[in-house]
């Protein structure tokens, strides 16, 4: 092999290797299994968790300022690249970034939190909306942006997407409609957490790697749902002895889901247009390569050809980070707590979750009634479901099934959809539900009928 070559083989496997120890492999870890970037933001969390709920007020704040500033566009903002692509947006997300920083200083201040009878604003600072999206939340995604966005280039800059990709490409493709180097995603997401998988996802569609199809569809199909939460769920409505049919169920629903998906509206009808054209990969391997493995080693090969060094690793990680940070954070706050608002204090997902009584009593689901409730109340967060079912449904199979169901719905607009939301992948808060309601769907239709034979 010749000496450049050497190198380049170099620069490709080593970040790579250590990419994957940090994302993608899980490791035993007080006792559960999670991967080495979660532990090391658990680490970092846990010696300066002090400060972690004024570090989000003024990264809120300062997103809301700037973001209201840069409607105006003045020079400092457009003229400086990280700062426009971090702060430009339109009017109703700048309305939305201010709404996040008016409820996490309400939030923060403690304003009424202490006399339940003060009112609206009583509500948006109890433990159940805003206190639980600040103090939950983003203090867990605020250090997980910052570690992640700044250790994902070893993912996305050394060519491990690009090799993956072309020995991927003929499963994904045909089955999900969507390139090899999506597996990486998901897997991200599986092992670890449901943001990660956005985080890649955002940084490969603005890349010009994914189309707005196939980002809107990785997204929404393939940021699973980490092992860790999944057991959380489980452990809530007190069914953990079922763990390997639960978790297995999961995994047949979630492939389900992603083969039907993307071939029905809305995803179907996203277009395959590019941010940045031309850095696709093509769909069959070129003549000149005699396999898949060649053709991903020859793509892996020129990414790292054309990389800077650690300069550019580090100005790559710091914009995933900031992106993230002053994007994504003030979006979460705003339309996190609002849904926890609505869940909490009115009746309106109760009567959303209805037109799914019929289809649970056909479905043959004990305690029907009560299990509707928790239909669509998971589209604000994913946990309420199983509070509810805890408190309220004694029998378990529809446990079993509401703890199923609120993890393979998948998009809930306290993380993983406010995420969306927050960032440039092309998917509005409409198709979310639409989205959502699809996955209720065929998850039900799955999951019941195999609960009839477990139970």
């Amino acid at each position: 092999m010749e000496p450049n070559r050497s190198k380049l083989m170099v620069k490709f496997i080593v970040p790579s290797i250590i990419g994957i120890l940090l994302f993608m492999i899980p490791v035993k870890y007080d006792g559960s299994w999670t991967i080495c970037v979660k532990i090391l933001a658990d680490f970092i969390g846990g010696a300066i968790g002090g400060v972690l709920p004024l570090l989000c007020v003024i990264i809120v704040t300062v997103s809301a300022i700037l973001s209201t500033i840069a409607l105006a566009k003045p020079k400092f903002i457009t003229e400086h690249p990280i700062l426009n692509d971090t702060f430009s947006t339109s009017v109703i997300w700048v309305v939305v970034r201010d709404l996040g920083a008016i409820f996490i200083w309400l939030t923060y201040l403690g304003v009424d939190a202490g006399d339940e009878d003060t009112g609206f604003i009583h509500m948006i600072t109890e433990g159940g909306a805003g206190g639980f999206v600040l103090g939950d939340l983003l203090t867990v995604l605020v250090i997980i942006f910052a570690i992640a966005g700044l250790l994902l280039p070893l993912l996305l800059d050394f060519g491990l997407l690009e090799f993956v990709g072309a020995l991927l490409t003929k499963v994904m493709r045909p089955l999900f409609k969507i390139p090899g180097r999506a597996a990486v995603d998901c897997f991200t997401s599986w092992i670890g957490d449901g943001t990660l998988g956005v985080m890649l996802t955002c940084n490969q569609y603005e890349g010009g790697y994914y189309s707005a199809r196939e980002a809107s569809v990785i997204a929404t199909t393939f940021s699973a749902v980490s092992i860790t939460f999944s057991i959380v769920v489980l452990a809530q409505v007190d069914l953990m002895e079922y763990f390997g049919l639960y978790y297995l169920m999961i995994c047949l629903i979630g492939v389900a889901c992603a083969i039907i998906c993307p071939r029905i509206p809305p995803l179907s009808l996203k277009k395959d247009t590019y941010v940045v054209e031309g850095k696709a990969m093509p769909e069959d391997i070129p003549s000149e390569y005699k396999n898949s493995r060649e053709y991903g080693l020859a793509l892996a090969m020129d990414r790292v050809s054309g990389h800077q060094g650690v300069g550019q690793f580090l100005e790559n990680g710091l914009k995933n980070a900031v992106g993230m940070w002053f994007g994504v954070l003030p979006t979460v706050m705003a339309i996190g707590t609002l849904a926890l608002l609505l869940a909490n204090n009115t009746p309106i997902f109760e009567i959303l979750g209805k037109p799914f009584l019929p289809l649970l009593e056909l479905l043959q689901v004990p305690e029907a009634a009560e299990a509707s409730k928790t239909m669509i109340v998971g589209f604000t967060d994913m946990f309420t479901p199983s509070i509810i079912a805890a408190e309220s449904i004694t029998s378990a199979m529809t446990r079993f099934i509401i703890a199923v169901v609120s993890v393979t719905q998948l998009i809930y607009l306290s993380e993983v959809g406010g995420l969306i939301l927050g960032s440039k992948l092309p998917v509005k808060l409409w198709e979310l539900f639409l989205i959502f309601l699809e996955r209720t769907i065929i998850s039900l239709l799955i999951v019941c009928p195999l609960a009839h034979l477990i139970f």
